[in-house]
């Protein structure tokens, strides 16, 4: 998790339209993941009212983990409720309502966690957006206002509007990356496929044959299959430059 304000913490002046374009344009550019997490908690941030840090938890097996987060008080917050166990990051993650708290100083519903976010830091109201991609609650976009009733209808309005927005981005992202994943493997098993056959015409050897060779080869001087397939295909070609 970035420590510091990140390219993305630079949305702070943006209006939605143009912070949601920027998403969009991340995910065209092929930006990892980690980069479009900060990007949407520096968004949720900068747009939702009231609110003044941000975070983004997501589910991984058994664990819950901040995956990023505006600044230390977010993900702070964050840690509290792993620690006790309640909260309405956690809640999110498992209903479809958002989960609100607008004065955590006299909540009922999370009391643990309230009593440590009011000890331990400026956070006053606190609410939870459940993230869903393909159709699996994968995590909750997280926010907090460090003073309390700063949570309106607006507020709540604009936070959903920037997790389904969210939901639309990581999406995306996922169906890139493993279009790329595919790519790549395509083009490895070319790769492969075309050095056993230079192996085979070359040295009038079998296709399984060729394949112990590339495969122990690989093994020897652990390099991937396909490094030494390419490195095959090189010394063929330089054969007839």
């Amino acid at each position: 998790m970035p420590n510091g304000p990140s390219e993305s913490g630079r949305m702070g002046g943006d209006s939605p339209s143009a912070v949601f374009a920027k998403l969009a344009e991340m995910v065209y550019n092929g930006d990892d993941f980690d980069h479009v997490y900060q990007a949407i908690c520096d968004a949720a941030a900068a747009l939702v009212p009231g609110c003044a840090h941000a975070s983004l938890m997501l589910k991984q097996n058994d664990r819950h983990i901040t995956v990023a987060a505006s600044d230390e008080v977010a993900a702070h917050v964050d840690a509290l409720e792993r620690a006790e166990q309640e909260g309405p990051c956690l809640d999110a993650i498992e209903n479809d309502a958002p989960q609100v708290e607008t004065e955590l100083a006299r909540s009922t519903q999370w009391p643990r966690l309230a009593r440590r976010t009011v000890a331990e830091t400026p956070v006053r109201g606190a609410a939870g957006f459940r993230l869903v991609i393909r159709g699996r609650k994968v995590g909750a976009l997280n926010l907090f206002a460090d003073n309390p009733g700063e949570f309106t209808d607006e507020s709540i309005d604009q936070a959903i509007l920037i997790t389904a927005f969210a939901a639309v981005t990581l999406t995306a992202l996922h169906e890139h990356e493993e279009a790329q994943t595919l790519r790549e493997g395509l083009a490895s098993n070319r790769e492969i496929g075309k050095a056993i056959g230079l192996m085979m015409a070359f040295h009038d050897i079998s296709e399984d044959r060729a394949f112990d060779l590339l495969r122990k080869t690989s093994q020897d001087m652990n390099i991937k299959l396909t490094g030494v397939a390419r490195e095959v295909i090189a010394h063929h070609n330089s054969k007839f430059d």
